[in-house]
């Protein structure tokens, strides 16, 4: 902590600059430019969606934290998980309570095995502790394991306005709709939950500190019509389509989406696009960076920001001309590929480091 209370100090300087670069405004555009998001929370350093990953991403001065991915429990309160299906980030397994809750469903049309929210009452839920989601990347997240608990998102919008009052700087957050169409077919449509709370904490206008983002476009329009917040369609491989579009047979795939025509429909009723940093520069067959496509450029020129997901300091994670060695936990040149990334002009970027972002963009913003 005291490393990362030194970054923060160090980077003073940074915001200024970056703030230049945008030109100022209100609400997301007000924001420093590239913009660091922690990836749920400091997820390089504690097991994601918990508080104390939340906390520590604004300790080490993320300008936004993703808190957090929303899915809902059986009596219909959002929790913060990466999935429904909580065997891989937390202990239930350990809880013979919960053993014949485990199951198989189709998930987007995926089987997947495991243990699901929906079959979980919030108290049932607030038994359980949070668990490092890949440990054989993160062995030292481990030693966190069951020492917090899963946190609603009505705690997480009370956690933002503490934070406010006691840093006087508005703190920011960017949950992201987790298979919306999923949960609409169980009973459970979160769209409408999620604006509910925004409203009852008066946090769903223009300029409100809230980033709702979604990888089902039909989301992010359903959010359109129900709050003010800015918005967000998340965009994976370019030969992927998002689940809403297969279930209503739309024949769109990504592809179709990042084309001139298809951003400027997404710029009908989003503000920005968090795609894959693949779509932004592609890799080859080794697995290193070739050239930029045109999709920042073209995203500008329909309006659009970009926030793309996810820089990561391991090597796995990593661009092959940005590894070193072949250790999985190691971190490789990550300020490379921070600058390689934010050379295309993208606004943002989601990252597990938000420490390590900082001071990428500190080198990258003052030359």
């Amino acid at each position: 902590m005291l490393g990362a209370s030194g970054t923060v100090l160090a980077l003073g300087g940074t915001a200024a600059a970056a703030d230049t670069r945008r030109g100022g405004g209100k609400g997301l555009k007000g924001l420093p430019v590239p913009t660091i998001i922690g990836h749920r929370g400091a997820s390089g350093y504690r097991p994601e969606h918990t508080l104390a990953a939340y906390q520590l991403a604004l300790d080490m001065g993320a300008d936004i934290v993703e808190a957090g991915d929303l899915v809902p429990t059986k009596d219909g309160h959002l929790v913060c998980r990466h999935e429904p299906e909580i065997g891989g980030t937390t202990d239930v397994a350990d809880h013979p309570e919960f053993a014949d809750r485990k199951r198989t469903k189709q998930l987007d049309g995926v089987a997947t095995t495991g243990w699901f929210t929906e079959d979980f009452t919030l108290a049932e839920l607030k038994t359980l502790r949070a668990t490092e989601r890949i440990p054989a990347n993160r062995p030292h997240n481990t030693l966190y394991d069951g020492r917090w608990e899963i946190p609603t998102f009505e705690e997480v919008l009370r956690w933002q306005d503490e934070q406010t009052r006691k840093r006087g700087k508005q703190v920011w957050i960017y949950p992201e709709l987790k298979h919306p169409t999923y949960f609409r077919k169980l009973g459970l449509g979160t769209e409408e939950r999620l604006a509910a709370l925004l409203r009852r904490h008066g946090k769903d206008k223009k300029h409100s500190p809230v980033v709702i983002q979604s990888f089902e476009p039909t989301s992010i329009q359903r959010m359109n019509k129900l709050v003010g917040n800015p918005l967000a369609v998340l965009l994976s491989g370019a030969d992927t389509r998002p689940w809403d579009f297969v279930e209503a047979g739309d024949p769109r795939t990504t592809a179709d989406l990042i084309t001139p025509e298809g951003l400027k429909e997404i710029a009908s009723y989003a503000d920005g696009i968090g795609p894959t940093l693949d779509l932004v520069i592609p890799r080859d067959s080794a697995g290193r960076l070739t050239e930029p496509t045109t999709l920042v450029r073209d995203a500008h020129r329909a309006g659009l920001i970009l926030h793309p997901y996810t820089l990561r300091n391991e090597n796995p994670f990593l661009p092959a001309d940005f590894r070193r060695g072949t250790d999985p936990d190691a971190y490789g040149d990550v300020f490379g590929a921070y600058r390689a990334y934010f050379a295309t002009g993208i606004d943002g970027v989601f990252t597990d480091h938000p420490d390590t972002g900082l001071l990428a963009r500190e080198d990258f913003v003052n030359g």
